[in-house]
C-alpha cells in the first residue's frame, strides 16, 4: 500500500461508452451477493454442524454471531481504508481474504477453528462490502445510478432468501459426504473469479485529497459497537446478566467520546474516521435514521420467521426455504422498477408506500397464522409474503440512492461503511428484541403437542412489534427529500460532488 499521506489525484468515472463499467458492476454485485447469502446460509445448516462437528450450543452461537460482530465492527474502517488506499485495491484484498476464510471454514478440523474462521470471514467482508457502493458511486455518472441502485435492490432481495434455500439444498444433497461444508466451499470458485475479473475490469478510485487512517477512531468505534452488539447477541443465552446492561450503557459513553474526538480530529487534520459533516446533508441523515430502524424490522422478522416454520411447524429446511421464494421474487421485481420508474415521478411517497405495504403484509400474516394455526400451508403464506416483498423492494433500492445521492465522492467509502454499519446495528438490536417479543411469549416447558401453538402465539406477537416498527419508519420517512435530485443526462457537475456540497442545502426538497 502507498502511504496514506501521499497525495493522489482522483480517477474520473469510466467513460459512459466504456462497457467495462458494467463488468465491474457485475463483479462487485456478485461480491455483495456472496456476503448477503453468507449471513443467512449458516442458520439453515446448524443441525448438520452440531451433528457432524460436535459443536456445543455456545460454539454455534459464535459461529453465527462471530461473523456479524466482526463485520459490523469493521465496516466504517473498511470504508475509510478504501477512500485512502483505493477502493479497487481494498476490494481485492477483501474478496481474497473472504475467499481464503471461506476455505478455512469449509475445511475446519474442529468447532474452534470454524469459529475463528468465521470471525476472519466477517472481518474480510468488512473490507469488501463498503467498496461495493463506493465503486458504483465513483464509476457511474449520476444519471445512471438510479438504474444501478435498482439492480442493487434486486440483489438484496435475492440474497435475503437465497441463503436459506441454497443452504438447505447443499446440506440435504450432502455432496461427496461433506455434510455442511459445501455452504462455505461454494464461495471458492466465485471468489477466485471475482479476484481475476476484478483486477481487469474495476477502475481504481480514491479520495481526491490526502487522508490518514484515524486509529483512535478505529479503536473507539470498534469498542462501542462490540459493547453494544455482544450483549445483544449473547444476552438471552446467558440469562441477560447485569454486566450486559452495563456494557450497553457504557457503549453510549464510548460513542459520545467518539463524536467528540471525531470533531477534534476533523478540525485538526481533516481525516476523521467518521465524517460527521456528512450528517449536514439532510438526505444522508434522514436516510441513515430510516436504515437503522429498518434493520430492526429485518432482525426481528427473519429470525422469528425461520423459528416459526422449522421449529414450531416442524417443516424441513428445504420446505421452509422454498416457502420464501415468492418473497424473494417480489422484492427483486419491486426493487427493479422502484428507482427507475416510480421514484422519479412520486419521490418519497414510493418509500412510504413500501412501509405501508410491508405493514399490510405483516397484518395479513398475523391473521392467517391465527386463522390456520399449526395447519397453515406454504401456499397460504404466499399472499402476505408477496405483499411484504413488494413493500421491501420499494424501500431498499430507493433508500440507498437517497442516502448517497448528495455525498461527496471523497467520502463515499466512509458513507457506505456507515450505511452498512447502522443497518447491522439495527439488525442486531432486532435480534436482541427477539428474546422479548418472541421467546418471552413462548412457554418452552409445555408438552410437545402444544409447541406448535406456542410458536404460533410467539410469531403473532413478534409480528405486531414488526408492524409497529414499520409505522415508525413511515413517520421517519417524512424527513427524507420529497423528490429526488434531477440528474442531468450525460453527467455534469452532479457527477463530481465535492466538499463544498456539505456546506450547502442539498437540492432535494
Amino acid at each position: 500500500m502507498t502511504s496514506p499521506s501521499t497525495t493522489s489525484a482522483p480517477v474520473p468515472p469510466v467513460a459512459p461508452g466504456d462497457r467495462r463499467r458494467w463488468f465491474a458492476l457485475a463483479i462487485v454485485m456478485t461480491a455483495a451477493f456472496m456476503d448477503l447469502v453468507d449471513v443467512t446460509i449458516v442458520n439453515i445448516a446448524i443441525p448438520s454442524i452440531q451433528r457432524d462437528a460436535g459443536a456445543t450450543f455456545s460454539q454455534i452461537q459464535w459461529i453465527t454471531a462471530g461473523y456479524s460482530l466482526a463485520f459490523a465492527a469493521g465496516l466504517v474502517t473498511g470504508g475509510r481504508l478504501g477512500d485512502i488506499h483505493g477502493r479497487k485495491r481494498i476490494f481485492l484484498i477483501g474478496i481474497t481474504g473472504f475467499t481464503v476464510a471461506s476455505a478455512l471454514c469449509g475445511f475446519a478440523a474442529n468447532p474452534e477453528m470454524l469459529v475463528a474462521s468465521r470471525i476472519l470471514q466477517g472481518g474480510m467482508a468488512a473490507l469488501m462490502v463498503p467498496q461495493v457502493l463506493s465503486i458504483v458511486h465513483a464509476t457511474f455518472p449520476a444519471h445512471e445510478r438510479g438504474k444501478v441502485f435498482g439492480l442493487f435492490g434486486m440483489i438484496v432481495g435475492l440474497g435475503a432468501v437465497s441463503g436459506p434455500l441454497l443452504g438447505a439444498l447443499l446440506t440435504e444433497w450432502n455432496i461427496f459426504g461433506l455434510e455442511w461444508r459445501p455452504i462455505f466451499l461454494i464461495n471458492l470458485p466465485v471468489g477466485i473469479a471475482g479476484i481475476i475479473l476484478g483486477r481487469k475490469f474495476i477502475s481504481e478510485s480514491k479520495a481526491p485529497r490526502a487522508l490518514k487512517l484515524d486509529l483512535v477512531g478505529v479503536v473507539l468505534v470498534t469498542a462501542g459497537l462490540l459493547m453494544l452488539l455482544y450483549p445483544l447477541t449473547r444476552g438471552r443465552e446467558l440469562g441477560w446478566p447485569v454486566w450486559g446492561y452495563v456494557m450497553m450503557a457504557g457503549s453510549l459513553v464510548v460513542f459520545g467520546a467518539l463524536i467528540a474526538y471525531e470533531k477534534w480530529k476533523a478540525a485538526k487534520d481533516g481525516s476523521p474516521l467518521v465524517e460527521l459533516s456528512l450528517f449536514k446533508v439532510k438526505s444522508f441523515a434522514a436516510g441513515i435514521a430510516v436504515q437503522t430502524v429498518f434493520g430492526v424490522t429485518l432482525g426481528i422478522f427473519f429470525l422469528v420467521w425461520t423459528l416459526y416454520m422449522q421449529v414450531g411447524l416442524g417443516w424441513s429446511a428445504l420446505r421452509a426455504g422454498l416457502t420464501g421464494v415468492p418473497f424473494s421474487i417480489a422484492v427483486s421485481a419491486a426493487a427493479g422498477i422502484s428507482v427507475q420508474k416510480l421514484v422519479p415521478r412520486f419521490g418519497r411517497k414510493v418509500l412510504q408506500a413500501g412501509a405501508l405495504a410491508m405493514a399490510s403484509g405483516v397484518l395479513i400474516y398475523i391473521w392467517e397464522a391465527g386463522r390456520y394455526g399449526a395447519d397453515i400451508a406454504p401456499w397460504q403464506m404466499a399472499l402476505p409474503l408477496v405483499v411484504m416483498g413488494v413493500g421491501m423492494g420499494l424501500i431498499v433500492a430507493p433508500l440507498t440512492d437517497a442516502v448517497l445521492s448528495d455525498v461527496p465522492q471523497e467520502h463515499a467509502g466512509s458513507a457506505s461503511g456507515l450505511i452498512n454499519t447502522v443497518q447491522q446495528m439495527g439488525t442486531a438490536l432486532g435480534l436482541g428484541l427477539v428474546s422479548v417479543v418472541f421467546f418471552g411469549v413462548i412457554d418452552e416447558r409445555v408438552t410437545p403437542d402444544r409447541i406448535p401453538m406456542e410458536f404460533v402465539d410467539g410469531f403473532q406477537n413478534a409480528l405486531w412489534w414488526v408492524a409497529g416498527v414499520l409505522a415508525v419508519i413511515f413517520l421517519v420517512m417524512f424527513a427524507l427529500p420529497a423528490k429526488p435530485k434531477q440528474h442531468v443526462e450525460g453527467g455534469g457537475a452532479e457527477d463530481a460532488p465535492d466538499a463544498t456540497a456539505l456546506d450547502k442545502e442539498p437540492a432535494l426538497t
